[in-house]
């Protein structure tokens, strides 16, 4: 089953409302895009559209946290560079409790080319002081860290994306904020330590499958909470791996790679690290998955990355 990710927000959205009168919604002009449009609908008094005006919306946010409300507000990831000073100054300096909910993360803008392709929001977001990150791995997950994020305070990034993917959590099963979850081999030595976050999750286990024929022994870490890092789950496995590689929708600089050699820099002797992330490049148009397999983050083009920087006991003889 493949479901988008930015559904289980309009989803969840309703689910919210429908139980709690402090949930508002705001959006900039993409409600049918950010599937917004759904909770306007059926709470057209509590969705406010702040127009192309990204930094007044986050504003607006700040504002009604700080009065008692619990607004989630909605851009695409690109945009959210649009409303950074607002996001620092009234939302994480202010510790005002705005739930920021980025679509189309990463390549997913892909037939609109690299000037909207976002790829650089989880390095801007993790820069901030108190402000949590989650980039959840399918709709399931997505949809229980969007419940989980309107009962806890404080503010909050979460990124999502636009195209359907392969869903591969349980629906039930709730979302804890920091921990990264041990999907393979837990507990077990390993060849490589497959660190994803985001919607590549898929992705990385048919990598982790496939890299199984060859006799590579892979252990898939799903780190849905960008900030706090789970440091303790990564260099626990990272020390029995003997490497790591680290998969995202985003840029080399500043994301899940960063995180990664950040939290292992301090360790003994770890294990080398490394990324299958877009490069220090702008990306093109095109379909969405074409992408990805251009930039390396394919299930085929991961297996092919695996198998270079690790050589199993079938890829010697």
């Amino acid at each position: 089953m493949k479901r988008p990710t930015r559904d289980a927000y309009g989803h969840a959205l309703i689910k919210l409302a429908e139980g709690d009168e402090r949930i508002v919604v705001l959006d900039s002009d993409l409600s049918r895009s950010t599937r917004t449009d759904w909770f306007q609908e059926k709470f057209p008094n509590r969705h406010f559209n702040a127009g192309i005006a990204e930094a007044n919306m986050i504003g607006m946010a700040a504002g009604m946290a700080l009065a008692g409300l619990v607004p989630f507000t909605t851009t695409y990831a690109i945009f959210i560079g649009r409303a950074f000073d607002q996001i620092r100054q009234s939302v994480s300096y202010a510790d005002a409790g705005v739930k920021i909910v980025a679509t189309h993360g990463g390549l997913s803008a892909s037939h609109d080319g690299g000037s909207h392709q976002g790829v650089e929001d989880l390095a801007l977001m993790t820069a901030l002081p108190g402000l949590t990150v989650l980039s959840p791995g399918d709709y399931h997950q997505a949809y229980q860290a969007l419940l989980t994020m309107a009962e806890t305070p404080g503010p909050m990034y979460l990124r999502l994306s636009k195209f359907a993917t392969e869903v591969v959590t349980a629906p039930d099963e709730p979302f804890r904020i920091g921990p990264a979850q041990v999907l393979t081999h837990s507990g077990e030595e390993c060849d490589v330590a497959l660190m994803v976050t985001g919607v590549l999750l898929p992705e990385a286990l048919a990598a982790a499958e496939q890299v199984a024929r060859h006799g590579i022994r892979a252990c898939v870490i799903n780190v849905s909470t960008l900030k706090p890092l789970d440091h303790r789950t990564i260099t626990e496995v990272a020390g029995r791996c003997r490497t790591v590689v680290t998969v995202e929708e985003h840029s080399v600089h500043g994301g899940l790679f960063a995180a990664v050699t950040a939290a292992l820099a301090g360790t003994p002797a770890h294990p080398p690290v490394h990324a299958v992330a877009m490069p220090d490049s702008y990306g093109r148009t095109g379909e969405w998955r074409e992408l990805l397999d251009e930039y390396g983050m394919s299930a085929e083009r991961i297996t092919a990355r695996i198998r270079a920087v690790v050589s199993g006991p079938a890829e010697k003889s």
